[in-house]
């Protein structure tokens, strides 16, 4: 081959392992991405052999002959239509029109028991903020950090874990820009933030060694760039951060599969876990993952899959013309922590445009269990204008809420937040009758306010089933009014305990007074103040 010939070839060579190098596409016949990476070099090197190709066509001395030439350039165009070919035959063999029934096996929904799966409150594991407010909290400790914010900022790739029986939010920092990565490469990011959801406590957990891979590195340490050298075939769906429960920090990064055809029927089949500071890493089959991962169906597929589900269950057609018992979800999700796992919540309601609710489910991040609980009540919307209603006058803005059992009914639970985007008050609002809307300074507070709003309106409450007992001698005795209603407040001898007491629920609280020995049922609280249930 000559020189003139050659040097176009490894020219086309060097362009291709610099765009692999770049893109890192997925080596499988399943990625959208790869199909389009593979055009692109056809692209490209139609581009820089475009002179020798129509030498070689439409120039050779030696071909004279018109139909010679013809059939050359129908050999070139053979390969990429029929890869063309292909590759739409794959999307429309793959896609719901004629693969419903696939679609909507791709999850499994079970009915579940409200009260049985889904325990009462716990003011410990209520996470009060969204990643909005979390971000901001995130930002100002950085703020504060001398050392630090120099050189580095805070990262966006927040994401909500359980660490140590808690909901927290946590993210790497991240090197300011290319200078400052030049300068601190050697040591890594020394830092990451955690946020604890339920006091908004926020932690910057220094480390020893220093995060050396994350996507916001450069070359062979970008964990893209690792993880694909490493494993040429998997289609990477998202990374996200998480730590275990030694605060050890770690890359979750999805492996995608596609299970109905060519290309449909996206699914997780496993995840690759990459240490963030030594890159040690290890593919897991999702039934493998360890117990401290929290993430490994993203919660945009979680919802979509669903639809699916609720959508196609008479087939296609009827999804967009009848559209007879076709349920989606609504606008929005969020998170819950149930038996130290992240469960994604979201409502349930028809096609029709109704504005509420004909149930909602709950869908395990980690396993992809899923269960629906058939509960009609207001749409999430809603209950946010109804919270923000209650506040028109502070021009707060609620979050979208999280679902709670509070006496066995169930209940959103939003914050208030101001113009800064900082929690102000939080709000509690009745699923089925959403005109019940409490407000409160803190949460304790506003339950309290729920409480009493869902026995003003004919509720009929359930006892927690964490009571105590408790005897002693009333040390002070006090009362208020408060709405209406008056309240004795008792403190026992040798106990610091203050007890709440409403007195047309507990008229023998008049008999008493302080010297006189008294016996209490009441409900533990971590804010200092128990809530008597039953007094003699």
């Amino acid at each position: 081959m000559s020189k003139k010939r050659l040097l176009p070839v490894l020219l086309t060579l060097i362009i291709w392992a610099g765009m692999y190098y770049y893109y890192l596409p997925a080596l499988n016949i399943h990625s959208n991405e790869s199909w389009g990476f593979f055009v692109a070099m056809v692209a490209a090197a139609l581009v820089i052999n475009f002179w020798t190709l129509f030498k070689a066509t439409f120039l050779n001395p030696a071909d004279t002959d018109r139909t010679t030439r013809l059939r050359r350039m129908k050999r070139m165009l053979a390969l990429p239509l029929g890869l063309c070919v292909v590759y739409f035959l794959g999307v429309l063999l793959s896609s719901p029109i004629l693969r419903a029934a696939a679609y909507r096996e791709l999850l499994a929904v079970e009915t579940g028991d409200f009260a049985e799966d889904i325990h009462e409150v716990d003011y410990s594991q209520i996470p009060i903020l969204d990643s909005d407010s979390a971000a901001k909290l995130a930002e100002r400790e950085m703020g504060n950090m001398v050392d630090m914010v120099s050189q580095y900022e805070v990262s966006p790739y927040f994401s909500q874990i359980n660490y140590q029986n808690k909901p927290v939010r946590v993210t790497p920092l991240q090197y300011g820009d290319v200078i400052k990565w030049i300068m601190n490469r050697g040591t890594g990011v020394p830092a990451y933030i955690r946020i604890d959801m339920t006091t908004q406590d926020v932690e910057l957990v220094r480390l020893e060694e220093g995060i050396k891979y994350a996507p916001f590195e450069h070359f062979g340490r970008n964990l893209n760039r690792y993880i694909r050298f490493r494993y040429p075939t998997a289609m990477i769906r998202t990374s996200n951060f998480e730590i275990n429960e030694d605060g050890v920090p770690f890359w979750v990064c999805e492996v995608e599969d596609k299970t109905i055809g060519l290309f449909g029927g996206t699914d997780i089949k496993g995840a690759i876990v990459v240490n963030a500071i030594t890159g040690e890493h290890e593919y897991y089959d999702v039934s493998d993952v360890p117990k401290w991962i929290d993430r490994v169906y993203d919660a945009p597929l979680l919802v979509e899959q669903y639809d699916y589900y609720g959508t196609l269950k008479k087939g296609y057609i009827n999804s967009i013309f009848g559209q007879r018992e076709c349920l989606q979800t609504t606008e929005g999700y969020n998170y819950i922590a149930l038996d130290d796992d992240v469960w994604v919540y979201t409502g349930v309601t028809s096609i029709g445009g109704d504005e509420s609710n004909v149930g909602f489910v709950l869908m395990n991040s980690r396993t992809k269990e899923t269960k629906y609980y058939q509960i009609s009540g207001a749409k999430e919307t809603s209950a946010m204008y109804s919270a923000e209603g209650q506040v028109q006058h502070l021009n707060y803005r609620a979050t979208f809420p999280i679902l709670l059992n509070i006496a066995d009914e169930p209940t959103y639970f939003l914050s208030l937040k101001d113009n800064a985007g900082l929690v102000k008050k939080y709000a509690m609002v009745n699923i089925q009758k959403y005109q019940i809307v409490a407000i409160g300074d803190t949460v304790a507070e506003c339950e309290k306010a729920y409480r009493a709003l869902m026995a003003g309106n004919g509720i009929e409450i359930t006892e927690s089933s964490d009571t105590e007992e408790l005897t002693g001698i009333i040390q002070m005795m006090k009362s208020i009014v408060s709405d209406g209603n008056t309240y004795y407040y008792l403190m026992l001898e040798g106990e610091n305990t203050l007890f709440e007491a409403e007195a047309k629920k507990h008229l023998d609280i008049l008999r008493k007074e302080t010297g006189d020995e008294i016996w209490l049922k009441y409900i533990p609280s971590k804010d200092g103040i128990c809530v008597i249930t039953e007094l003699k």
